[in-house]
């Protein structure tokens, strides 16, 4: 009898306090749903713990696991299991070609010239731009520059893709039409947002409050009672509540 398989995202007891201050206290979770939603309010910890399960941030006490991988210790496993769209791309580019910045991270894979100029082809064609191959970055519109940073990540195809406010700064056009691209993914969807209407249809979603879970469960329950916090804070009189 084979061991039963190991869940598509685990975080046990997760801490995390750079210069003993908590960002992070006793995150746990463990699921295989589809489409998981992370919200909060500014300062409460929900990039930290994007980047954690991206593996770019390691924690102080517990462990994560994606597909069974340790992210934070073994990166080649890591980019195969996870990958992270920032909230804004020109934090995620490094290279001036659309070419070459989808092809990095399959080179960091230990893929082969030949594999990674494959690979590149067919994540273009697949978006239906084979014509931006050689085309400078930086002379792309924002969004653009994210459907690079997401074509990057795709190309790698890992199970899990962690979505960092993946829509801030695009109008409202270009947040439908990449709205559209990720729905149809068949992996995986980690959203961290402030707004709840942008996880309408997910499976499960966690909200953050300093650090710490508040609540866990389906999407409807506990994103009404987020915006109902959110609307009485809101609401107040006091604009220090606000700080957070």
């Amino acid at each position: 009898m084979s061991p039963p398989a190991a869940p598509l995202i685990a975080l046990r007891d997760v801490s995390y306090l750079p210069d003993d201050k908590p960002v992070l206290s006793g995150i746990t979770l463990e699921t295989d749903a589809k489409r998981i939603g992370i919200v909060g309010r500014n300062g409460s910890g929900k990039t930290t713990l994007a980047r954690m399960i991206a593996g770019l941030v390691a924690p102080d006490k517990g462990t994560v696991r994606i597909c069974g991988a340790d992210v934070a210790r073994n990166r080649k496993a890591a980019l195969a299991a996870v990958g992270i769209l920032f909230q804004n791309p020109d934090h995620q580019i490094i290279f001036p070609t659309v070419e070459e910045e989808i092809a990095f991270g399959l080179t960091q894979m230990g893929k082969n010239t030949a594999e990674v100029k494959a690979s590149v082809a067919a994540i273009l064609q697949r978006f239906g731009k084979a014509h931006w191959a050689e085309a400078a970055i930086h002379q792309l519109s924002q969004g653009q520059r994210q459907l690079v940073c997401l074509m990057s990540v795709l190309a790698m195809a890992p199970r899990v893709i962690v979505l960092d406010e993946p829509f801030a700064g695009l109008d409202i056009p270009t947040t439908r039409q990449l709205a559209r691209v990720l729905d149809s993914l068949d992996v995986c969807l980690v959203m961290i947002t402030h707004d709840p209407a942008m996880l309408d249809g997910y499976d499960r979603v966690l909200w953050i409050d300093a650090g710490r879970i508040v609540q866990d469960g389906p999407a409807g329950p506990v994103l009404a009672a987020f915006t109902e916090q959110m609307k009485q804070l809101g609401g107040g009189d006091d604009l220090s509540d606000l700080s957070g």
